[in-house]
C-alpha cells in the first residue's frame, strides 16, 4: 500500500481541528450565499498545505475572502500602493491585512523587494486556490441573486482542428432548446489547453500531438491528474487552393512543395522539449517561404486567395472545402503520425452538455477521417 504521506496528514489534522468544528455552522446559515461562501472557504481551508499546527495550538487562525481578494490584487499589480488604490482602502490597512495573512498561514505570501511585491513558492499555491475560490464565489453569487435559475455552462479549449469546429457547430443547434446557457470554444495550442483546463476551469480540453511525444504528454497529463482519452490518430493531408499547380495531383511529394509558401501555426509545443527543437521537428526546412497564423478564419482565406499556398492539416469536411474552394491531397511521404485526445480533470462527472458534444464530435471524426482513409 502506497505511504499516506505527511503532507496528506497534515491536511487531515487541520480539518479536524479548523474545519470540522465549522461545519455545523456553516449549515445553520439561512442565507444562501452566505452558506455557499462559508462552504467554500472550509474547502480552501482543506485543500492548501499550510503550516498551522502551531498557530491552532495557540488559536490563532482567521481567514475570510476579503483576504484572498487582497493577495490577488497584490499579486496582480505587484504593489501594495497599486493594490490599494485599485481596492480603495488604505495602503496601511492593505500593508496590515496581508500581514495577518501571512501570520495566520505560517508563511509569507508575498517576497518585499525593490521591484515590489513578489509571490513566494508558498504564495504562488495560496495564489492558485485563492483565485479558484473567489471565481466560484462569484459564479454562486450570480447563481443565486434575484432568484436567478441555473444556467447550464460547457467550455472546451481545442486545437485549431476543422473536424472538431464542425462538431461544435452541430452542438450548437442543441442549446436552442435550453433556457439559459453560456457556452465558451476556445481554439488555441496544446500548452494553452492543458492549462486551461487545469488552472481556468475549462471542463473539456482536446490537446494533439505527434506520436513520437506520446510519452512527454502522458508524463505531463498524470502529473497534472489529468483524464484522458484518445480520439483519433492521424496523417496530415495537404491542403491547397483547387486552381493550384498540384491540386491534379493524387500524391505529392514534398519536393514538389519547395516552391510554394506554406501556411502553419506558429506556436507548436511539447512539454519538457525546447520550442525551437518542437518547430524544427514540425516545420521542415525545405520549404523557404512560411506565413504563420493563429486562428483558422485567416488560413482559409490565404489558401482560398492564393493558389501558391499550401497547409497540412488534419481531414478537412467536404462542406467547408467547397465554401473556399480548396482540395485536399495526400502525401505518401509523410509518415508522421498524429493524436487528439480529449482531457479533463480527473474525477470530473460529463454533464449532458458534455455528452452531446462528444456525441457530435465523435460523428464528425467517423464522417471526416473514414473518407479521407477511402
Amino acid at each position: 500500500m502506497k505511504p499516506i504521506g505527511c503532507g496528506k496528514l497534515m491536511k487531515q489534522a487541520i480539518f479536524a481541528v479548523t474545519v470540522k468544528p465549522c461545519l455545523a455552522q456553516a449549515l445553520s446559515v439561512s442565507n444562501k450565499i452566505y452558506r455557499f461562501k462559508l462552504w467554500i472557504t472550509l474547502i480552501f481551508c482543506d485543500r492548501i498545505c499550510i503550516n498551522i499546527v502551531q498557530k491552532k495550538t495557540e488559536g490563532v487562525f482567521s481567514i475570510n475572502l476579503m483576504h484572498l481578494k487582497y493577495a490577488v490584487e497584490v499579486a496582480k499589480t505587484g504593489s501594495i500602493n497599486k493594490a490599494a488604490e485599485k481596492l480603495y482602502i488604505g495602503q496601511p490597512n492593505l500593508s496590515r491585512a496581508i500581514k495577518e495573512l501571512e501570520s495566520s498561514l505560517g508563511v509569507a505570501v508575498f517576497e518585499r523587494c525593490p521591484k515590489g511585491m513578489i509571490p513566494t513558492a508558498e504564495g504562488e499555491t495560496f495564489l492558485k486556490y485563492a483565485k479558484k475560490i473567489l471565481k466560484q464565489v462569484d459564479e454562486v453569487e450570480g447563481m443565486f441573486k434575484n432568484g436567478a435559475s441555473r444556467k447550464k455552462r460547457f467550455s472546451v479549449s481545442v486545437p485549431r482542428a476543422s473536424y472538431i469546429a464542425d462538431a461544435f457547430a452541430r452542438f450548437s443547434k442543441a442549446l436552442a432548446g435550453e433556457n439559459e446557457v453560456e457556452a465558451i470554444y476556445k481554439e488555441t495550442n496544446s500548452m494553452r489547453t492543458l492549462k486551461n483546463v487545469q488552472e481556468e476551469d475549462y471542463k473539456l480540453g482536446i490537446v494533439r500531438y505527434a506520436e513520437d511525444y506520446d510519452r512527454h504528454y502522458k508524463s505531463l497529463m498524470d502529473e497534472k491528474e489529468l483524464e484522458y482519452e484518445v480520439v483519433t490518430t492521424f496523417s496530415y493531408v495537404l491542403l491547397m487552393n483547387k486552381n493550384s499547380t498540384l491540386a491534379e495531383k493524387e500524391d505529392i511529394s514534398f519536393n514538389d512543395l519547395e516552391d510554394l509558401i506554406e501556411i502553419a501555426h506558429a506556436d507548436p509545443f511539447v512539454p519538457s522539449l525546447p520550442t525551437a527543437q518542437v518547430k524544427k521537428d514540425e516545420l521542415p526546412d525545405n520549404i523557404h517561404k512560411r506565413i504563420f497564423v493563429f486562428e483558422r478564419a485567416s488560413q482559409f482565406e490565404l489558401l482560398s486567395q492564393n493558389p501558391q499556398t499550401f497547409m497540412w492539416v488534419s481531414p478537412i469536411p467536404d462542406e467547408l472545402l467547397g465554401r473556399y474552394g480548396l482540395v485536399q491531397r495526400r502525401s505518401s511521404g509523410n509518415t508522421r503520425i498524429y493524436k487528439d485526445v480529449l482531457i479533463r480533470k480527473k474525477g470530473y462527472q460529463l454533464s449532458e452538455l458534455d455528452m452531446q458534444f462528444i456525441t457530435e464530435l465523435c460523428r464528425s471524426k467517423r464522417e471526416n477521417f473514414n473518407k479521407n482513409s477511402d
